[in-house]
């Protein structure tokens, strides 16, 4: 059988040709999966795609009339594809929920520690034989309140870590998880309570329609003054516009992003051979207490092998005429959980 992998980079590909071995053929797309360019899938039985590929209806129906009969997701969100619409074309739809929580929980803390140790502006002093230390004062991590907005794998993984540090962990989600309380203290609160007492605000839920633009301007203006807000998770759960504004006043006194609100078309690719198009992007990395990745929470040998094997595991077992535990079924009316991301 062949795989057509769109958004398919150089980083991924070892790990995904090492877990097809010789049962799978992989056609490799470095474009991204749009209406345009499904007709590459031509052939294919299965097409695997990544977070900024384009699954919605109109893509999914010429997907299932090229004779795709397999989705297979290679992140934990998919918020990218019309679930409703790939059951109703008759198309097998899983991702990987849970791939190494332990390779974006310790990114979003990388992001924490080096805002807040100012390392970026460091390091450009001392390249510049600039050793002073006025304008590098940071605080510990020690004895503060960290805010986890979404207690799932991830957010768990990030708890069980900052634990370590010796946080005061509060936990805002629809589902609470008692072992989080006996384990590392963490307290579930309103997200207004939340707000109003973290010294750092981390982001780790699901995009959905409820939770796009979570954190706007009324969250942020509830928030300590001088806040530290952590994005790793989806870039619309942050009203981008109304943290820039809460940059510009002081409200807002950090802000670390491995996601962005626009990133699709920008990140992933190599884009430096031109002025950077995005006026709010270009804003934001102006500022010397803003530090940007560019998704690059989920890349570990770890993380990657992991992702790979799940995702031809999958197949292998839909093949075999097995269930497969990630396949995302179609979902009767629930109450939104915020307990799956990637």
């Amino acid at each position: 059988m062949t795989i057509t992998v769109f958004s398919a980079y150089p980083f991924e590909q070892p790990y995904l040709l090492a877990a097809a071995q010789s049962r799978y053929t992989l056609h490799f797309v470095a474009k991204t999966l749009t209406l345009e360019t499904a007709a590459l899938a031509q052939g294919s039985e299965a097409v695997a795609i990544f977070v900024n590929d384009d699954a919605s209806a109109p893509v999914l129906e010429k997907l299932a009339a090229l004779g795709v009969r397999y989705l297979l997701v290679r992140a934990a969100g998919h918020d990218n594809v019309d679930a409703p619409a790939a059951h109703r074309l008759g198309l097998r739809v899983a991702n990987v929920p849970n791939y190494s929580p332990f390779a974006i929980a310790e990114h979003a803390l990388a992001l924490m520690l080096a805002l807040n140790r100012h390392l970026k502006e460091a390091d450009a002093q001392v390249r510049r034989a600039d050793f002073r230390l006025d304008h590098l004062v940071g605080f510990n991590l020690h004895g503060k309140t960290v805010g986890i907005i979404g207690c799932g794998t991830i957010g768990s993984t990030l708890a069980g870590l900052l634990h370590g540090f010796g946080c005061r962990l509060l936990g805002y989600d629809v589902v609470k998880d008692a072992r989080l309380t006996e384990r590392y203290g963490l307290e579930y609160v309103p997200l207004e309570v939340l707000c109003a007492q973290a010294d750092v605000v981390t982001l780790h839920a699901p995009l959905t329609p409820a939770t796009r633009h979570l954190i706007s301007t009324k969250q942020l203006a509830n928030m300590k003054r001088g806040v530290m807000l952590i994005n790793t998770s989806r870039g619309a759960l942050l009203d981008t516009e109304a943290a820039l504004a809460a940059l510009d006043s002081g409200q807002l006194g950090y802000l670390g992003l491995d996601v962005y609100e626009h990133e699709k078309g920008l990140f992933f690719n190599d884009h430096s051979q031109q002025p950077l198009q995005d006026a709010l992007l270009a804003q934001l990395l102006a500022r010397p207490n803003v530090l940007i990745t560019g998704h690059q929470g989920f890349l570990t040998r770890e993380a990657l092998t992991s992702i790979a094997g799940t995702v031809l595991a999958t197949l292998d077992q839909w093949l075999a005429g097995q269930p497969a535990e990630n396949e995302l079924l179609p979902l009767k009316e629930e109450v939104p959980k915020f307990t799956r991301t990637a």
